[in-house]
């Protein structure tokens, strides 16, 4: 299981209603961040996240609506004596952006918190065992961004109903064959494949952040439980969606019906629409889409 708290949701210029990019992904007691634009530390505050066990950040690309909550963030961590190692994953030249920030507000190779940099390429960024994280490619007006696939792994579970027929009691037998052991009861051999059920319960999640086009990235996206991406046009404005390296409602709606998506939520929106108007266009081609506004709550 996922959950997504939104914490920004506008695009590049803020509003009343919408702080710049940001999003929270919880899992397995982990908590990561999804890019850290600015205000990122008070939106934890107000969605009631706080900063408790947030330990690495995931960026999507170097724009400064992207990454400028960061020296806050870092300070405020810092005041309260954060011990913990932050973790920032990013492409090379979005790090050396972080990094050269940080450095001309506290020197260089100093900040207000223990920081290790971790270098994106395509692949796997992490595994804990519960659930994993992938980063791929993405174009948007030529930054070094990713996209980020999070899954967890499908889970066979024991059948209550041969477990009683093949006479095998609660207890440490039962634990021996949830991990894949025969055990033997009454000199016989009971195999996991006896008692266990069908795979079930894993879960994709792709985050896609700016991104000019979605050539390319089926091989990503497809099958996904759900999938956020930005919708920063509608398609009447599909040039100037161009010029900006960004996505039209109708494209992202698009590509979610072409991929065998669950649920489309549309992100990083412009003040120069309603989101009336946004999610009409999205409905029309890819009906399950939602717009995500500030402290929505979405669990996959």
């Amino acid at each position: 299981m996922f959950a997504l708290t939104f914490l920004g949701t506008s695009a590049s210029v803020p509003s009343a209603e919408r702080n710049h990019p940001a999003l929270l992904v919880e899992a397995a007691g982990q908590r990561i961040l999804v890019d850290c634009g600015e205000g990122t530390q008070r939106q934890l505050l107000r969605s009631g996240a706080g900063f408790r066990r947030l330990d690495r950040i995931l960026l999507t690309h170097a724009h400064l609506d992207h990454v400028l909550g960061i020296p806050g963030l870092f300070s405020t961590l810092g005041l309260r004596q954060t011990a913990e190692m932050m973790t920032v994953h990013g492409g090379p030249a979005t790090l050396d952006l972080v990094i050269r920030m940080l450095a001309g507000l506290w020197g260089a190779g100093r900040a207000p918190i223990p920081v290790e940099f971790a270098p994106l390429s395509e692949g796997q960024v992490i595994d804990v065992g519960d659930f994993t994280i992938d980063c791929f490619p993405v174009r948007h007006r030529n930054t070094d961004s990713f996209g980020f696939v999070f899954k967890s792994p499908a889970r066979r579970h024991l059948r209550s109903d041969r477990l009683a027929e093949l006479g095998v009691p609660d207890g440490p037998l039962r634990g021996e064959l949830a991990k894949g052991r025969p055990v033997v009861i009454a000199e016989r051999t009971i195999d996991p494949e006896d008692v266990l059920g069908p795979p079930g319960g894993g879960k994709k999640l792709v985050v896609i952040g700016d991104t000019e086009t979605t050539e390319g990235l089926s091989q990503y996206v497809a099958d996904a439980d759900l999938l956020v991406i930005e919708a920063t046009f509608l398609d009447r404005d599909a040039p100037t969606a161009r010029n900006y390296g960004h996505l039209t409602a109708a494209e992202a709606a698009a590509f979610a019906a072409a991929n065998n998506v669950g649920q489309l939520v549309l992100t990083h929106m412009s003040g120069r629409y309603e989101d009336a108007e946004i999610l009409a266009e999205a409905v029309k081609i890819f009906p399950n889409t939602r717009i995500a506004t500030d402290f929505d709550h979405v669990v996959v």
